[in-house]
């Protein structure tokens, strides 16, 4: 029997981040509770927290009912963990790109930006979003289900790859993508870093910046890079990038985790301290959790 909208949007927010957060920083989660409920699903005996996201997100994979976060987990396991490593690759997770944010890129040899368009998106946005993103990524790939995957062989730029997400949940490469680094803006790169990334660059290019006022010091930054090549600035961005946003530290943790929230740990922001904390949470009894308050 197919879920109800409700229980399909319970489903959805079991995997958002505050539930994540909850079980991280409090060892329990009344949200989770909630919403656990709301999705009607039996709670088995023997059954743990972590049965019970396993259980949800299987629900989540039925094609007609993935959402972002199936994508992400699927992007994540075939490409992230499957291609490569967290010891030779790094994944960002909303990057900025020029007006927009990057569903998800991954950075190891060079970049390649990922955007999802699930079964619940339009396309209507696409064009805009492509635009941005060839301004910082060497690669784009849109990555869709079956039902869009015709319209975007027609609309899209050639160069701009497609993959898609199958009904057996297995992501196929329907066209590659060509190589954007001539494209690629050092300006919106600036953009897109921390003030700090942006001095290691720069340092790498020999500059030094002074010491000024934030203000000043972006600008200052930012009128040295647009005197560089595109080349330069984005083999830099990945060099840099690989180490300050690294995930490796997060190997053991994620390991450890349900495989449905193995997306979740690589994109959502906790303390090192709390990760007994939520591997503990996940190993509460189903039935003990739907007491969380």
């Amino acid at each position: 029997m197919s879920p109800t909208a409700l229980q399909l949007s319970a489903l959805s927010r079991l995997f958002s981040p505050g539930v994540f957060r909850d079980l991280a920083r409090n060892g329990q989660s009344a949200m989770f509770s909630r919403l656990f409920r709301q999705t009607e699903l039996a709670t088995i005996p023997g059954n743990t927290v972590a049965n019970a996201f396993d259980n949800a997100f299987a629900i989540l994979r039925r094609t007609g009912f993935r959402d972002e976060y199936v994508y992400r987990a699927a992007l994540t396991q075939n490409v992230l963990l499957g291609i490569h490593s967290l010891n030779t690759a790094c994944m960002l997770n909303e990057f900025r790109a020029g007006a927009c944010k990057a569903d998800l890129a991954i950075l190891n040899g060079t970049s390649t930006v990922y955007e999802i368009k699930s079964e619940r998106d339009t396309l209507a946005r696409l064009d805009n979003q492509i635009s941005n993103y060839q301004k910082v990524f060497a690669r784009i790939y849109i990555v869709a289900s079956e039902a869009h995957v015709p319209s975007l062989i027609d609309n899209i730029p050639s160069g701009v790859g497609i993959l898609c997400l199958n009904k057996r949940n297995k992501i196929t490469r329907v066209r590659e993508s060509s190589d954007n680094v001539k494209n690629i803006c050092p300006v919106t790169i600036f953009e897109s870093l921390r003030t700090e990334e942006a001095r290691i660059i720069l340092n790498k290019l020999g500059i030094v910046i002074p010491e000024l006022p934030n203000t000043m010091v972006r600008r200052a930054m930012r009128e040295q890079f647009a005197k560089f090549s595109p080349e330069d600035v984005h083999s830099l961005m990945v060099k840099t990038l690989k180490q300050t946003r690294s995930l490796a530290p997060l190997k053991k943790f994620v390991g450890q985790l349900p495989p449905s929230l193995r997306a979740a740990a690589l994109s959502v922001n906790i303390r090192n301290t709390d990760h007994a904390r939520m591997i503990q949470a996940l190993s509460t009894p189903l039935r003990t959790a739907m007491d969380w308050k």
